[in-house]
């Protein structure tokens, strides 16, 4: 019997200017940071798409944050993906609830993607499930800050979010979250790490990088030739 299809979840943020991207804004401004997570959302939802595409039957799904973006959020990914908010008091409390929403959905494997990795290819959601089907229980997608981009779970695991939740957004959440899951007794596997796009180093490291996006690409090297900064 073959393997049943995943259920694919990105998390964001609205793309709204001062709350999102902000250790971006000394580069972009409060309006750039807002049209980069615009760009980045559409990039992430397209790549899952393309995922999908190979396994017709993915189903593909938005969580956002704030709850009251869904219905802005729903306007720009359209019929691709269905729209939801975001559950919870920490980014643990609120991925553990996206799984959650998901497998009460449908049973199967479950793909959670943020939209934070320019350089997430459709090929790498595919290498996720691949392993999952493969036998292992949890996979990670490290990310260079210590923290992850991608976790893809063959069923829902809680413990795996469970950790200190003064952690999140430290540089001992991958650490924290494996040691969660091996202590769970599940097997792990991992993706090749990816750098996040989340300061002006980063900005500038993914902006010499020919493989990313136009749009994207686009964004960073105006901020540069504005400020001078492209050296």
């Amino acid at each position: 019997m073959s393997s049943p299809p995943p259920t694919v979840v990105v998390m964001t943020r609205a793309a709204r200017p001062g709350s999102t991207k902000t250790r971006l804004q000394p580069l972009l401004g409060a309006a750039g940071c807002a049209r980069l997570q615009q760009a980045l959302l559409a990039h992430t939802v397209r790549i899952a798409a393309t995922a999908s595409r190979v396994a017709p039957t993915t189903s593909l799904h938005v969580a956002v944050e704030p709850p009251d973006a869904v219905a802005e959020v729903a306007q720009t990914v359209g019929t691709t993906a269905t729209v939801f908010a975001q559950q919870g008091s920490n980014l643990g409390a609120r991925m553990c609830a996206a799984v959650a929403h998901a497998a009460a959905t449908r049973p199967g494997p479950i793909v959670l993607i943020g939209t934070d990795v320019p350089l997430l290819t459709s090929e790498r959601i595919i290498e996720a499930t691949e392993l999952l089907h493969a036998g292992h229980d949890v996979v990670f997608g490290p990310a260079l800050d210590a923290g992850y981009y991608l976790i893809a779970l063959r069923r829902p695991a809680p413990a795996v979010f469970d950790i200190d939740p003064t952690l999140w957004g430290g540089p001992q959440v991958l650490e924290s979250s494996v040691a969660a899951a091996l202590a769970a007794g599940l097997d792990v596997a991992f993706l090749p790490t990816l750098r996040d796009l989340d300061t002006p180093e980063d900005a500038r490291a993914l902006a010499a990088d020919a493989a990313l996006p136009r749009a994207i690409h686009a964004i960073l090297i105006s901020a540069f030739e504005q400020s001078c900064d492209l050296a």
